[in-house]
């Protein structure tokens, strides 16, 4: 990235640790498409680049042709809406927002390897004159939990079956993993944070300890510390954006240049399909958009939190850190940045397992979420939105009753709170 981008994102950074910018309050809607107010056109073109519909190849619009030939979406904001999570997955048909990652067995130390025939993710749309690679088909299980007070509330478990699959059965080792879009605001800042920061020890006195992801990065072309992702399988904003690129949308970039994203070799129409480059490009993101897309994602600001003054919100913070939330959802992750997370992998248990490795991160592993942001997701999505990597919590409540393995104990007294502290706890998380 040159100098201009990285005084832009600097300035960006400086405001978020002042505070956010108090604009994101006005309107809940487009809460997480602020910028820092130092932003100007770098800023506007970054998001029309983001929301761009891309078609297919070739095309008289040739700065947006390229799409495909398998991809999941059209344009980058299809997913993300308003740059926030996915909705609410219902039925037997996921949403747009809700992908599926395919690997089988790691082969060695290098990451997930790739389903030979369908690659690193399930692409159910292509382009004319091809088929999409199949779909997801999605079960429910719901199981009552009460209480102390003898509330009820019903989690919902999902199970996945890959059908209809276009290019043949897929290898019967298939491992499938959902991924819901999470939201996007503050990922500059979560960038910044100095390794250290991240790895330094801490003893909560809790047994509680996360662990970090190491992944190989095309952007540094060496194994650093992941931090993007719902297993922190990404290490920086380029990589991440680029493999979005790549495996979303089917569009190649300056770090993933093969034009024909994650198709493999036994997909060999697809591979032969017409791509968007032309004569004299290298790429069918050019590097001047890809830079774009990057400044914009790096300068979304954090929106200010409302209502934290409350008591009802200042009892709600008291519990979070009694109970132990704050052991892996860091109140601050470095100086300024207020994010509730510690970007570390912790094992949540089998019943949010998918069995499939990423890295160093086993199948019941997860990356703490951060929290910022939590209770405007609604608003910004302009109705109920899911919660956890694949959507299947309808509340944040629900979404912590999942937690189990190294949050076991901290569900469990969850679990025993009086209504009023739940409340609390809640009103807390919505102020967010």
């Amino acid at each position: 990235m040159n100098g201009r981008f990285q005084t832009i994102a600097a300035a960006a950074a400086t405001a978020w640790l002042l505070g956010g910018t108090p604009a994101a309050a006005q309107d809940l809607r487009n809460a997480y498409r602020m910028p820092d107010k130092a932003q100007g056109l770098d800023f506007r073109l970054g998001d029309s680049i983001f929301r761009k519909l891309w078609v297919q190849a070739p095309s008289s619009t040739r700065s947006s042709d390229g799409l495909g030939p398998l991809y999941n979406a059209r344009s980058c904001a299809s997913c993300h809406i308003r740059n926030g999570r996915g909705p609410m997955p219902t039925g037997d048909e996921p949403p747009l927002s809700l992908l599926f990652r395919t690997s089988i067995a790691p082969q060695g130390t290098n990451g997930p390897t790739p389903e030979p025939t369908y690659g690193l993710q399930i692409q159910p749309l292509s382009v004319a004159g091809l088929r999409g690679e199949g779909r997801v088909v999605t079960t429910w299980q719901e199981t009552p939990v009460t209480l102390a007070d003898g509330t009820t509330v019903t989690l919902r478990r999902p199970s996945y079956a890959f059908t209809d699959p276009a290019y043949g059965a897929p290898h019967p080792g298939l491992e499938l993993s959902p991924r819901q879009a999470p939201s996007l605001i503050g990922l500059g800042l979560l960038e910044r944070v100095p390794d250290d920061d991240i790895l330094k020890p801490r003893d909560n006195h809790d047994g509680i300890r996360g662990r970090p992801n190491r992944v190989w990065s095309p952007s540094r072309q060496a194994t650093v510390l992941g931090r993007f992702g719902w297993k922190a399988s990404e290490p920086t904003l380029p990589d991440q954006i680029a493999v979005a690129f790549a495996n979303d949308l089917g569009l190649s970039t300056p770090l993933l240049p093969a034009a024909w994203g994650d198709c493999t070799p036994r997909q060999p129409q697809c591979r032969a399909a017409p791509h968007g480059l032309a004569p004299g490009e290298a790429t069918e993101v050019a590097p001047v958009l890809f830079d774009l897309v990057l400044a914009y994602l790096r300068n979304l600001a954090v929106p200010p939190r409302r209502n934290a003054d409350s008591p009802q919100v200042r009892t709600g913070a008291t519990v979070f850190g009694e109970i132990g939330c704050a052991a892996c959802h860091r109140p601050e992750l470095a100086p300024g940045v207020a994010a509730y997370t510690d970007l570390l992998l912790h094992d949540m248990g089998p019943g949010l397992a998918d069995g499939r490795a990423d890295w160093a991160a086993g199948g019941g592993d997860w990356r703490t979420a951060p929290l910022w942001g939590l209770g405007l997701a609604a608003a910004v999505a302009g109705g109920p939105v899911g919660y956890l990597h694949d959507g299947r919590a309808r509340s944040p409540l629900e979404a912590i009753l999942w937690h189990a393995g190294a949050a076991q104990p901290v569900r469990d007294r969850v679990l025993g709170l009086s209504p009023a502290d739940r409340a609390a706890l809640l009103a807390f998380l919505d102020s967010l």
